[in-house]
């Protein structure tokens, strides 16, 4: 790892097939260990049943209220502040149930790849 500083750039948000909006803030090879990325889903939408494939991944939510399905977990609803461990392989998606977009880090180890996301759709 490279001591370093990357900046954020709102042009760089892209949509995802999940049905999410993501900005990738850190998932280079200057930093194996893992990778951020910031997650917007918009008031009444819904991610797609997903999982990744030997990637952990990490909710940290930062604003709006969402509605979580992970694994063989009861919903749960996540806000402000709430952080959700997702294992490999575990079949997840949110939901929006705010007025507002839902906004939270995907922190994922190893570093997310396209080819790991497996649509459960």
């Amino acid at each position: 790892m490279q001591t370093s500083i990357k900046k954020w750039s709102a042009d760089t948000e892209y949509f995802f097939e999940e049905g999410c909006f993501i900005t990738e803030l850190s998932n280079s090879a200057d930093d194996s260990n893992l990778s951020i990325a910031r997650a917007r889903v918009e008031p009444g939408k819904t991610t797609n049943w997903h999982s990744l494939v030997g990637i952990s991944e990490r909710y940290v939510i930062l604003e709006g209220e969402g509605l979580v399905e992970v694994g063989e977990l009861e919903p749960q609803s996540v806000c402000v502040g709430d952080v959700v461990i997702i294992a490999p392989e575990q079949r997840q998606r949110i939901a929006n149930i705010g007025e507002q977009d839902l906004v939270f880090l995907a922190i994922c180890s190893p570093p997310f790849d396209t080819s790991a996301y497996r649509d459960l759709e």
